[in-house]
C-alpha cells in the first residue's frame, strides 16, 4: 500500500530529488500546494527550528504526515552565509540567479572558498507529533566563480567537488542523489523511519 506524506514545500527541484528516493518504499510525495497549503513562515535562526515549523503548518493544514527540509549553503569565509537565508540571500523575490551574483560578489576578496550544503529533515506523523524524526547531512565543496553545468538548481553550478572535479550541477540525479547533503539526510531518516 502507498503511504501518502506531504512535502512542506512547493520546490520541484526537491520533489524529484525526494521522490526518486523514496519511490522504492512505497511512498507517495505530495508537494503542499496540491493540497492549497500556503508556504510556512521561516522566522528562525536555525535550520531544525525552520523545518520543524514548515512540518507542522502542513500536518496541520492537510491532516498527513509531512516531511520538511530546510537547507542551504553555508560559506566558511562568509561565516555560514547564506546559511538559513539561502533562498532569498539577494533578497525578494526569490531568484537563484540573483542569490549566485551575490554569493560570487561576496567572495571576491576571499581567499577560503571551502563551503557545505546543509539539510536538515523532519518528519512529522501529526501537527502535534512530540516526538518528530529528525536527521541531517552535510556536503563539503568550494564555491567557484563561473558556473558549470546543467543539473541541479540553486547553487549547484558554482558548488565544486573537489574530489571529484566537477560542481553538483555536472552530476547526474542519481549521483548527485547518492552524495549530496539531502541524500544523506534521507538516507539517514529512513534509517530512523
Amino acid at each position: 500500500m502507498m503511504r501518502k506524506i506531504v512535502l512542506a514545500s512547493n520546490n520541484q527541484g526537491k520533489l524529484r530529488e525526494f521522490s526518486q528516493i523514496l519511490a522504492p518504499l512505497n511512498i507517495s510525495l505530495h508537494v503542499q500546494s496540491e493540497f492549497d497549503v500556503p508556504e510556512a513562515d521561516e522566522p528562525f535562526l536555525t535550520f531544525v527550528e525552520n523545518a520543524l515549523a514548515k512540518a507542522r503548518h502542513a500536518a496541520r493544514l492537510t491532516g498527513l504526515p509531512a516531511l520538511a527540509d530546510d537547507s542551504g549553503l553555508c560559506v566558511n569565509a562568509l561565516h555560514g552565509a547564506p546559511g538559513v537565508f539561502s533562498a532569498r540571500y539577494a533578497g525578494e523575490p526569490k531568484s537563484d540567479s540573483r542569490n549566485n551574483q551575490e554569493l560570487v560578489s561576496n567572495l571576491e576578496e576571499q581567499q577560503d572558498r571551502s563551503a557545505y550544503y546543509y539539510c536538515v529533515l523532519v518528519y512529522v506523523r501529526s501537527e502535534f507529533d512530540p516526538q518528530p524524526i529528525i536527521a541531517d547531512g552535510r556536503w563539503i565543496g568550494e564555491i567557484i566563480s563561473t558556473p558549470r553545468g546543467e543539473y541541479g538548481f540553486g547553487y549547484d553550478p558554482y558548488f565544486f567537488i573537489p574530489s571529484m572535479g566537477k560542481t553538483a550541477a555536472e552530476l547526474s540525479p542519481e549521483l548527485k542523489n547518492s552524495l549530496s547533503h539531502r541524500g544523506q539526510a534521507l538516507r539517514s531518516l529512513l534509517e530512523k523511519l
